[in-house]
């Protein structure tokens, strides 16, 4: 592995704690709607509201997406595990306390692996455990109060827990992206960071280079890749402007100011047992039968680590162009509706991370935005390689099938004139034409001066409107100047 980069001699040190909203249609204990955007508490019933003499009930599909994280980070999934009381008390937690996992929870262990700058790494996990969302405080639309929305309370979070791992903002983003790609990739998260879907809250130390773990500070509730590692980066300057100061770091939980680019101390940071854990008596210990782990196991998709390595072994894919086939599962798809049907697996990839994901992250939407299909793109492809257009020419025929100017890719070459000239003779009468006007750029070639050779190969694609097959012209050129 290679060595941790050094930020003005001191090591940072990273994990992170991320929040997987799971997809179920109702909540962890209770029957009411996790949908999202309703009326401010019209989604609260009595168990969400703590009302006396309500009582919580496990909800099936939450554990289910639990055990599919598990297997597909080849982590131990608990055949027994305890959810436990987290005792707090904020005006957005009707009871009081949050029910949670604590000494045993369902996924134990486990490693998420990706690519930092092309090359591997892996990220150890702690754990994963099921617990209930809070509500929400609402402030801005209250002058001088606070507005209490439970809408939120009782969603079903799975908290994925790493290993202080990684050494880097870089390297922390890369993990949660390839942490998020995956929850998605399975279907137990919609991964919508805008709504608090997937958030991530990131414990940050710094240390000399072989020195104990520093004290760590805790920045809660980043929502984007970007915020992620901003609040990173100005955390490990504070913290070691702090110790150069010949300060100390007091342990902490910090919040992010996207505005200013700056943490800020929120409370002292509480460790395990100010939280007062013991277990849930309302809620039995959750027993999972390993029948219902291989029945959820034969039901898995094929996971997207998998699914590159498949591509890089078959398809003769770079690591780094597997990788971004696998960015999400619609787009793998797509990359193999077009490779199957064109047969060039490299070029198909190549248009992929190209032309098509500049326009969509342009407009900021996913593959299922696109205009373009798999099997247009295809026929296009295949027009370049058979030499019918040129790779200019192929970007043209896209603008025009993206903004739905036609549907057929011949069509559009043939209406925009841009069929390439692959009849040789007349192609030869243009090479000898420009040989004829250009004695200086022929002389200079002849004296080695490879920029006189491009020269006249741009001649030649003026001479004939650009129809001409550049390789097929360079290689005449070339014959003719030997």
């Amino acid at each position: 592995m290679a060595s941790s980069p050094l930020i003005r001699g001191y090591e940072v040190v990273i994990g992170l704690e991320t929040h997987a909203q799971l997809s179920t249609a109702s909540k962890i204990f209770s029957g009411a709607s996790t949908q999202f955007g309703a009326q401010a508490n019209t989604q609260a019933c009595a168990v969400d509201l703590a009302l006396p003499g309500s009582l919580p009930v496990m909800n099936r599909g939450a554990v289910e997406r639990a055990i599919r994280f598990g297997l597909s980070v080849g982590a131990h999934v608990a055949p027994l595990s305890i959810f436990a009381r987290k005792n707090y008390f904020y005006p957005d937690l009707p009871k009081g306390y949050q029910i949670s996992q604590y000494e045993i929870p369902v996924v134990q262990g486990g490693t998420v692996d990706f690519l930092l700058d092309a090359q591997p790494r892996q990220v150890r996990l702690t754990r994963a455990h099921l617990e209930e969302d809070a509500g929400k405080s609402l402030h801005e639309d209250y002058h001088g109060h606070t507005g209490i929305d439970l809408n939120r309370a009782g969603t079903p979070l799975l908290e994925i827990v790493s290993e202080p791992d990684m050494r880097s903002s870089a390297e922390a983003v890369e993990y949660a992206k390839a942490l998020h790609r995956l929850v998605v990739w399975l279907g137990i998260c919609d991964g919508n960071m805008q709504e608090g879907s997937f958030r991530c809250d990131a414990n940050v130390s710094v240390r000399r280079p072989g020195a104990p773990f520093g004290t760590r500070r805790e920045i809660k509730n980043l929502n984007s890749f970007r915020f992620l590692q901003q609040a990173i980066d100005f955390e490990v300057q504070w913290q070691i402007d702090r110790i150069e100061d010949g300060l100390s770091i007091q342990q902490a939980t910090v919040l992010f100011n996207p505005d200013t680019g700056e943490t800020r101390a929120m409370r002292s940071k509480e460790d395990a047992h100010d939280y007062r854990y013991f277990p849930d008596p309302d809620l039995p210990p959750l027993v999972i039968e390993p029948e219902w782990v291989e029945r959820v196991r034969a039901a898995m998709p094929e996971l997207p680590s998998a699914m590159a390595a498949r591509f890089e072994r078959d398809d003769g894919l770079p690591a780094y162009d597997a990788q971004m086939m696998t960015q999400s599962l619609a787009f793998a798809r797509f990359y193999e509706a077009t490779r199957d049907a064109c047969g060039q697996a490299k070029l198909a990839a190549n248009w992929l991370m190209g032309e098509l994901s500049k326009r969509l992250n342009a407009q900021g939407g996913d593959i299922g935005a696109s205009p373009v299909s798999p099997a247009q793109l295809a026929a296009l492809i295949a027009r370049v390689v058979d030499g019918t257009v040129s790779n200019n020419g192929a970007r043209q025929v896209f603008e025009s099938l993206w903004s739905g100017e036609g549907s057929g890719v011949d069509a559009l070459i043939e209406a925009k004139g841009l069929r390439q000239m692959n009849d040789t003779g007349a192609l030869e009468a243009i090479v000898d034409e420009v040989l004829a006007a250009n004695a200086k750029s022929v002389e200079e070639f002849r004296a080695g001066k490879d920029k006189a050779f491009n020269a006249l190969v741009g001649q030649v694609m003026k001479a004939s409107k650009g129809k001409a097959n550049p390789a097929q012209a360079g290689e005449l050129l070339r014959r003719k100047l030997a």
